[in-house]
């Protein structure tokens, strides 16, 4: 049913099932009469919240961990919050570490904290997750992994990432589209991120980012290949993320030969899921493979992707990080 309604909701010139118009209609009056009850609390230091409108993948969390060390260049020092969806923690709020099981964290704070060392918390109340780590490590600003639509945390710059081949789908709230809120709701954000190119809401400070690939490192200690090696080459390809088909694309756009194996978001594998008696190599995205180490042999290899933005955008995340967060004065020179 899932997948039939991401069809749906992203092919193009198709309107929305009119039978789920009603249900949607229920969706937005209740999602309106929540957000106008809730009192936002804030947390001791300022927020961004990293975030989106549709559901499935976006790019959100490559934009995450490119914002950690553009801030750290900029002389702040960033922690991040996140819901720890797929992780079950002894207690929450929960500190991430790299070190931390993947089933107390949930994957994406988990490669959040391997990427860039940052203090990591998880949480389902943004707001005690805030607190928390703002109490146990040397922050100055926190990233709100998600969280667009948690209004009990007060946030002092809203970021939302649009992947640029989908877009907003059909433009309808869920479950008749994809949309957890009305378009009308990037009118009320400082910042868009479209992750490639081929959408543009109008917004004034829309931006693009672009994801790149470079290698495919071995989940079993082996050297890692530069991707331009695997031209050619047929090889099976797992992706248990938000919208599986960009990753395949994206290898296939490296001349890669794709056998496909998607898996829902999240997915918690196991041996069984990545073994393949063919001999053939095995490529997943970084995020299936936080999961999948303890298990996996040397014919797996995950494909990091990096965020880039030009000159022109990230000054423009500069300036509103600096206008919005109001960083001390001196903290350039740090």
């Amino acid at each position: 049913m899932r997948a039939w309604l991401e069809h749906r909701w992203y092919s193009e010139k198709r309107p929305p099932p009119s039978w789920l118009l009603p249900l949607s209609s229920l969706f937005g009056v209740v999602a309106r009469v929540r957000r106008r009850r809730i009192q936002p609390q804030s947390a001791p230091l300022p927020v961004i919240v990293v975030g989106n409108l549709a559901v499935g993948g976006t790019g959100k969390t490559p934009f995450v961990i490119w914002l950690v060390e553009q801030l750290r260049e900029w002389g702040l020092r960033p922690g991040v919050i996140s819901r720890g969806y797929g992780g079950r923690a002894p207690r929450y709020p929960w500190r991430v570490t790299g070190r931390t099981p993947v089933s107390e964290s949930g994957d994406e704070p988990l490669l959040i904290a391997l990427r860039t060392a940052a203090p990591v918390m998880v949480g389902a109340d943004r707001v005690a997750a805030a607190r928390a780590l703002a109490a146990q490590a040397e922050i100055d600003v926190l990233i709100s992994d998600d969280g667009l639509q948690h209004y009990r945390l007060a946030r002092a710059l809203e970021i939302c990432v649009i992947d640029g081949r989908r877009g907003l789908g059909n433009g309808a709230l869920l479950p008749a589209g994809p949309l957890r809120e009305p378009a009308s709701r990037l009118d009320e954000v400082g910042l868009v991120v479209i992750n490639g190119e081929g959408y543009d809401t109008g917004h004034p400070g829309q931006l693009t980012m672009e994801l790149r690939a470079v290698e495919a490192e071995s989940l079993a200690g082996g050297a890692a290949l530069h991707i331009d090696r695997l031209r050619g080459q047929r090889v099976h390809a797992i992706a248990g993320i938000g919208n599986p088909s960009r990753f395949f694309d994206m290898l296939r756009g490296r001349g890669v030969e794709v056998i496909e194996h998607p898996f829902p978001d999240h997915h918690a594998y196991t041996g069984q899921d990545i073994q393949f008696l063919d001999g053939l190599m095995v490529l997943m995205t970084e995020k299936d493979a936080v999961k999948c180490r303890d298990f996996a042999g040397p014919l797996h290899y995950a494909v990091p992707v990096r965020a880039h933005v030009d000159d022109a955008g990230t000054a423009r995340v500069r300036a509103l990080v600096q206008q919005s967060c109001a960083p001390p004065a001196d903290a350039g020179s740090r």
